[in-house]
């Protein structure tokens, strides 16, 4: 376990130091965070361990390693949002589905991601997972973040889209 993550888990009451957390992910106020950066033993020059306690600030009760990585946090998010919208409009048969769901869209626009887009683009899911009560692997996704390459992407990928998901039409040929 991270030494970083065993802190920002002891301090996850703390709300002004969560506060303060969150404005990493904010281009003009990086600044405030800084100090608790320091207080919690990340140098402010190493970008991923600082985007990491910036979103664990912004959904610190959805820390859990029951999720196995980023991936799994996206799918359970489309899932959360499927039944949501079914729900809405009063139809649970999804079977029909010819288009890419805009939680698999946001995805794959994720996977796109060079090293320097990443954190906004997982930012926005973070936020996502916020709003639908979904879990998130911080411990795993600082480790995916600092390794960010083609084997993470592949391991999320594999993650969201299992084995014995339905294909979109057309996809299956």
């Amino acid at each position: 376990m991270s030494s970083l993550l065993e802190r920002l888990r002891k301090n996850k009451d703390d709300r002004g130091m969560m506060a303060n957390l969150r404005c990493i992910l904010v281009e003009n106020k990086k600044h405030r965070a800084w100090p608790v950066l320091n207080r919690l033993g990340v140098p402010i020059t190493e970008d991923v361990p600082a985007i990491v306690a910036g979103l664990f600030a912004t959904h610190p009760e959805g820390d859990s390693e029951s999720v196995k990585n980023f991936g799994d946090t996206c799918k359970l998010i489309e899932l959360a949002r499927d039944k949501e919208s079914a729900e809405f409009n009063g139809n649970s048969d999804n079977s029909k589905k010819k288009n890419l769901t805009p939680t698999e869209r946001r995805f794959q626009h994720l996977l796109a991601a060079d090293k320097s887009e990443i954190p906004e683009r997982v930012m926005r899911m973070v936020l996502m997972a916020k709003s639908q009560g979904v879990s998130v692997n911080y411990e795993r996704l600082l480790y995916d973040l600092k390794y960010w390459g083609e084997r993470t992407k592949t391991e999320w990928a594999s993650s969201f889209w299992t084995p014995g998901t339905e294909p979109v039409d057309g996809e299956a040929a």
